[in-house]
């Protein structure tokens, strides 16, 4: 993303800690029966690298980029000793590749941050050859699902969304993917959804504290107050809520996201059918 746009939540250890869960597997399986061991992909917003590692397990070539200085080092650090793998510097609207240079071009909780997301897919495809696909997956704050029902956290949601719009962002951006591919001029899509779950006892403590913590030492909890959408003390309110959820046996916690598989205009290509391994 350009130096106007900036990632709403920052990369406070609490937030790299949530990305660093991240796989492949777990973050990116609408894509991976489509890949072929031959592929060149590139990884748009890779944050700390861990989705990046797990494509570069499956195909010939990954190329990370992310605009945040301070997570570079983190994703090289993901893909060292991956000799398939590089990171580097990049701005989604003006990618420094050539054009028709990826078979796939792959970005993951990205858009829901920009300002103007078909730009972004127009960029994506320019780089994506013909009969490559463009790859992208976003969460909808909108359907978040849990249990115990807490009011607090349902304030906290509508903050979030607040936050997000007040920074140029769509926090419900998984409902958009379809609708933003077709305005970037992407007419060949597919569109799925899928969810993460936690609730497993060591999943809920993990994801409540951490978003206890990143309520109120994050960016986000930076923006909040800047923007004048809440006082430290809200904040410390809600960091409550969700300490409250992460000591509850019958917590429960769904993300949706939104998915689209685009497959960029051109010569006839053979059917993606599969990886090289997966």
């Amino acid at each position: 993303m350009p130096a106007a746009e900036s990632y709403l939540h920052g990369h406070h250890d609490s937030v790299l800690r949530s990305h660093r869960w991240r796989t492949a597997e777990n973050s990116a399986g609408y894509l991976l029966p489509h890949l072929r061991a031959a592929d060149r992909v590139l990884d748009v917003g890779c944050g700390p690298g861990t989705i990046t590692a797990g494509l570069a397990a499956r195909v010939a070539q990954v190329t990370g980029v992310d605009a945040a200085p301070d997570v570079l080092a983190a994703a090289r650090e993901a893909v060292a000793g991956l000799p398939n793998a590089v990171v580097e510097a990049g701005d989604v609207y003006h990618l420094g590749y050539p054009d028709d240079a990826f078979d796939v071009v792959h970005a993951h909780q990205l858009l829901q941050h920009l300002a103007d997301p078909p730009a972004a897919l127009r960029e994506m495809r320019r780089v994506c050859r013909p009969g490559g696909l463009i790859a992208a997956r976003d969460g909808d704050y909108g359907g978040m699902l849990w249990y115990p029902a807490d009011a607090e956290l349902a304030e906290w949601r509508a903050l979030y969304q607040q936050v997000a719009r007040a920074s140029g962002g769509e926090p419900d951006a998984g409902r958009h993917l379809l609708a933003w591919a077709h305005a970037a001029g992407l007419a060949e899509v597919t569109a799925t959804a899928s969810c993460w779950c936690y609730a497993a006892p060591a999943d809920r403590r993990w994801w409540g504290a951490s978003w206890a913590e990143r309520v109120t030492s994050s960016q986000f909890a930076e923006r909040a107050v800047a923007h004048g959408l809440a006082a430290p003390a809200d904040l410390e309110r809600l960091s409550r809520a969700w300490r409250r959820f992460a000591a509850s046996d019958d917590g429960w916690f769904m993300i949706p996201s939104g998915e689209i598989l685009c497959v960029v205009p051109g010569p006839a290509a053979e059917p993606r059918r599969g990886t090289g391994g997966s």
